[in-house]
């Protein structure tokens, strides 16, 4: 388990580094599109994707199972480690094929990530001066409306006919009425 453990964050920082290369180049799929394609089919020279950069999930995946074979195909063959002749080299195959995955997903994040905030960053401190503005002014507004709104009631209070001094109060209108 420990060792699938390692495998794993290798594989995700392998995936990270691979669409990280991709992102400033994409020389080696140009390569090979050349290779295998007509002049009229090969990709623009304009067109930045490549073998995990800017594609949808299966194109991806594919890649890095055929990319993670073929190595453990060399290992199985040149070195003593016998990557399919065990669970654990199995487990290990599969680990390094998902943590790839995941990690070019995650450098994918990343990557997107940092160019918004590149060209929203200036717009963003404006915005947010904006709100921290606004929300002022409705502190300010909610103070003098309370202010309104405590006067007002005081006005209401004193208009009101069982608050004028001149009239009796409810002892002597009792005592008026013969109950007290």
């Amino acid at each position: 388990m420990g060792t699938d453990l390692i495998i794993f964050i290798a594989a995700v920082l392998f995936g990270i580094f691979l669409y990280w290369r991709e992102s400033n180049g994409n020389g080696a799929y140009r390569f090979v599109n050349k290779m295998m394609n007509s002049k009229e089919l090969q990709m623009s020279p304009d067109n930045p994707k490549g073998f995990v950069y800017k594609r949808s999930f299966i194109p991806r995946l594919l890649f890095i199972v055929v990319l993670v074979l073929v190595a453990a195909l060399i290992l199985e063959f040149l070195t003593p480690i016998n990557v399919f002749s065990s669970y654990y080299g199995i487990s290990a195959f599969a680990s390094f094929a998902a943590g790839s995955l995941l990690g070019t997903y995650i450098a994918n994040f990343v990557i997107k990530s940092t160019k918004v905030i590149e060209e929203q960053g200036d717009s963003l401190e404006d915005k947010f001066e904006h709100v921290v503005e606004k929300g002022k002014d409705f502190i300010d507004d909610l103070k003098n409306k309370d202010n309104k709104a405590v006067e007002e009631a005081k006005d209401e209070i004193k208009n009101t006919p069982e608050t004028k001094p001149n009239e009796k109060s409810a002892r002597e209108r009792l005592k008026d009425k013969g109950l007290m």
